[in-house]
């Protein structure tokens, strides 16, 4: 098998779970949930609120856990398989979702969200093993560039069953999106399972009591010498922050532009079929800058771009602005994701790969996505504007990149290593 499959496939998994995203994330089931589900009423807003935060709180306390199990049995395709398969049939299930079942598609998304976010733990970790250090950038990238064509291809596919509309008059067209989009993402993400394979470690059944045991100790003894490594505890806390503002930007762009500058459905899907277009191009052109100048310089650029991004989207007046702001903020963020991801490769050790990946994409990525939102909606019902609550988030951007400046980027020290190597003894 060659190496070049192996990276392939596990490049067509970011094109099969993207497609989740964009959909059921950012775009058709939020205003899906709103508009239809709850028939427009304030409260689905709230709903929709906590169901996105709930389920990435819970991401964001297992990970860790689950990623030191997957690590000492070697198993970690068998997670990747199970939080899978948990967001193909919630989001199927969504599929059947109709006025006056707020409850149970809340529950529904939690479940689907869950095993997507949950999935990148293990699919990141992925990375140093197909990788070598010196095109861990590029390859980085071509997965965030082969996700975002997936999120153009699934906008492309799902256009003739949304032109109607995200209101109750289409919701036939709309359930059949979702359940395209959970055979898109598993028809997909079929390779990696098929050609990756695991290297068994230990003799240990993938989830047992005493192993789960044993991954919480071991995650007790990384939080607590996680300050030993302080260029990671940097990296960390600054990526917590950035990344806090790239999700809420994210989770906020398709109600911003409808609100604020009121876009019609198809607008919006032109819209976030060009991001899609930026972010590919953002995510290959970056990969090879990354392995050039390194991933921080990489970072610090990406986010001197977001910069920008906020402060012309908050004096955009006119859509065709909008418009292109929206093109560079997926060149921003194309870019930044995938500098991010191979900055963390560079700084975790091999035999914690995932355990570490699951802080990263886990503890500090998912409880990220808690905080942004909330203030945003603070901001913007205290000053009654969407543009404040945007302007908020440059605050987040500040810290990060100062933190950012902070991190020495060479990766871990062989004391550092043998220092966490010391958790792993029985």
């Amino acid at each position: 098998m060659t190496q070049k499959l192996k990276v392939f496939s596990w490049l067509l998994f970011d094109f099969a779970n993207t497609a989740f995203s964009v959909m059921m994330v950012t775009f058709a089931f939020p205003l899906y949930f709103k508009n239809v589900i709850c028939g427009g009423a304030p409260s689905g807003d709230a709903m929709w609120g906590i169901s996105v935060s709930v389920s990435m709180l819970f991401v964001a306390v297992i990970s860790p856990v689950l990623g030191a199990a997957s690590d000492y049995s070697g198993r970690r395709k068998r997670y990747l398989f199970f939080f899978t398969l948990l967001s193909v049939v919630a989001t199927a299930l969504l599929g059947f979702s109709a006025p006056g079942m707020a409850i149970a598609a809340a529950l529904l998304f939690i479940l689907a969200n869950m095993g997507f976010e949950g999935g990148l733990v293990f699919y990141d970790a992925y990375l140093k093993e197909i990788a070598s250090d010196k095109s861990i950038g590029r390859v980085s990238g071509y997965g965030f560039a082969m996700g975002y064509l997936g999120s153009l291809t699934i906008l492309l596919l799902m256009m003739p069953l949304l032109s109607g509309g995200i209101v109750p008059q289409n919701a036939s067209s709309i359930r059949t999106a979702f359940m395209v989009t959970a055979l898109f993402f598993a028809i997909f993400s079929l390779p990696l399972f098929v050609v990756l394979r695991d290297e068994k470690k230990r003799d240990v059944r993938a989830l047992s009591m005493g192993l789960i045991v044993r991954s919480i100790k071991e995650v007790k003894h990384t939080v607590g010498h996680i300050m030993h490594y302080p260029d990671l505890a940097r990296f960390l806390l600054a990526y917590f922050f950035y990344n806090d503002a790239i999700l809420t930007i994210i989770a906020f762009s398709s109600i911003y532009a409808q609100n604020t500058l009121a876009f019609t459905t198809r607008e919006l899907i032109i819209f976030f079929m060009l991001v899609q277009t930026t972010a590919i191009v953002g995510s290959v052109v970056f990969g090879f800058i990354t392995d050039w100048i390194g991933p921080k310089r990489t970072i610090v650029f990406t986010l001197m771009i977001w910069f920008g991004v906020v402060l012309a989207a908050v004096f955009a007046d006119s859509k065709v602005l909008f418009f292109a702001t929206g093109m560079l903020a997926g060149m921003a963020m194309g870019s930044s994701q995938a500098a991010s991801r191979s900055m963390m490769a560079k700084l975790t050790p091999r035999e914690h790969v995932a355990e570490f990946f699951g802080f990263y994409d886990g503890t500090f990525g998912k409880a990220s996505a808690i905080v942004g939102p909330l203030v945003f909606g603070m901001v913007s019902a205290q000053a009654d504007s969407q543009k404040a609550a945007l302007s908020s988030l440059l605050v987040f951007f500040v810290i990060g990149l100062v933190l950012m400046l902070r991190v020495r980027s060479q990766g871990m020290t062989v004391s550092d290593q043998h220092s966490i190597t010391g958790a792993t003894r029985l």
